[in-house]
């Protein structure tokens, strides 16, 4: 299983530097992962210029053997360019943990000590290693905001802080002290420094007529096509105007009902305790919703429009109408993984991803999401699949063991659900 060679900026003392990392992946039975350097030297450039002009020539390095290697030198400069997800500024971590512990300031803080940790890991940086284990709070900040509430989260925080302001610049100074600018032929470094200068020319003169045209295209939208607009995004129906979906389920076995909705992006299930409680039919869930006492602590309940649902199924006018986005068919998928990449239905995996990780988040279950972090081996499939990429290594088979962890998500799901 081959995985990205992912372009990525660190912000160190030395400055912002660009280099490439391979996340783990799996090779005759061993998990590997990498950066670009050679031994004890990690290779890092100025620029994307910098660093395409020496992927082009270079023949020595620790990823030479990597899988995907051989798409790398291809690339163009801008294809070299690290986006805003692969952009770590070590450096200002002391002040972000300065910063109140929220979701964002956490999730940023998170994917730098992720970063920091692959390198120590990669480097075989011990000192780096004793940094972030002097510190509980490093280890759980991949559950994001939860662990830093309360009593006990401000003192995690505090800690955590504390141990940032007394010991990052150890972090810090390892980290740099691995660094090597390589050195690149000076005539290719003038075509691609050429290439890197037209791209972002080209760039911000495009962001410029964007924004200079951006009154006129709005003007130029003639009333039919702005009324014709205003009814697609207003909503439509009784499920609509409440903010509360029903949804289907489609097992191997049999196909459920249930409601669910999102507050405040976060989702909630017809049912309580991380249970959903499902029925076998629209009409039985329609019975269920008339009899109120049936249905007392799901967490639905705490929805403000709950009560318009109760009223109207208890009326004998509620329709179970289930919308094509919130039908969801497990069936199958497990079979088609195992066959392969262009067996699998692209749409039909990412709605099935949807329900197993909205069940699990609003049962505060990591499974799911750890499973299908894209380190993972069924998480690179999967990200393949929904979004796939031409300039990607695909995945190859035998497909046996993500087969085998997309089962386990999905029998774990199928073990939340409570049937009537």
């Amino acid at each position: 299983m081959a995985q990205d060679i992912v372009p990525v900026e660190l912000g160190l003392p030395q400055g912002d530097l660009v280099t490439l990392w391979a996340p783990r992946w799996r090779e005759d039975g061993e998990e590997w992962e990498a950066f670009l350097g050679d031994e004890e030297d990690l290779y890092a450039f100025p620029d994307a210029a910098h660093l395409a002009a020496f992927v082009r020539t270079a023949e020595q390095h620790d990823l030479i053997d990597h899988p995907a290697w051989h798409v790398v030198p291809a690339l163009n400069v801008p294809e070299l360019i690290p986006d805003d997800d692969h952009s770590y500024d070590l450096v200002g971590v002391p002040e972000l943990v300065a910063e109140e512990p929220d979701s964002w300031t956490i999730g940023e803080l998170a994917e730098i000590v992720g970063i920091v940790r692959s390198l120590a890991d990669v480097c075989e940086l011990e000192e780096v290693h004793e940094v972030l284990d002097s510190c509980e709070g490093f280890s759980l900040l991949e559950q994001g905001r939860l662990p830093f509430t309360g009593r006990e989260g401000e003192r995690l925080w505090t800690d955590l802080s504390e141990a940032v302001s007394e010991k990052w610049d150890v972090v810090l100074d390892a980290i740099d002290g691995l660094v090597t600018v390589p050195d690149v032929d000076a005539t290719l470094l003038e075509q691609t420094a050429e290439e890197l200068a037209t791209f972002l020319e080209e760039s911000a003169e495009a962001e410029a007529a964007a924004a200079e045209n951006t009154d006129d295209d709005l003007e130029s939208v003639d009333s039919e096509e702005a009324e014709a607009e205003e009814a697609d995004e207003a909503p439509t129906g009784f499920w609509a105007e409440v903010g509360i979906d029903p949804i289907k389920i489609v097992t191997k076995s049999d196909e459920y009902y249930s409601l669910r909705c999102y507050l405040d992006d976060e989702p909630i299930f017809l049912g309580s305790d991380g249970r959903i409680d499902v029925y076998g039919s629209p009409r039985a869930l329609s019975r269920a919703l008339a009899e109120p006492k049936e249905l007392e602590g799901n967490e639905l309940a705490e929805v403000s429009t709950w009560d318009e649902v109760l009223a109207k199924a208890t009326g004998g006018d509620l329709e179970i109408e289930v919308h094509e986005d919130n039908t969801y068919v497990l069936a199958g998928l497990d079979e088609d993984i195992a066959e392969g990449i262009d067996a699998i239905d692209p749409t039909q995996l990412e709605l099935a991803v949807e329900l197993l990780t909205d069940a699990a988040d609003w049962a505060d279950d990591d499974s799911v999401g750890e499973a299908l972090q894209k380190s993972e081996s069924l998480g690179w499939l999967v990200n393949f699949v929904i979004e796939p990429d031409p300039t990607r290594l695909a995945p190859s088979a035998p497909f046996d063991a993500e087969e085998g962890e997309w089962r386990k998500l999905v029998e774990s799901f199928e073990d939340r659900l409570r049937t009537h």
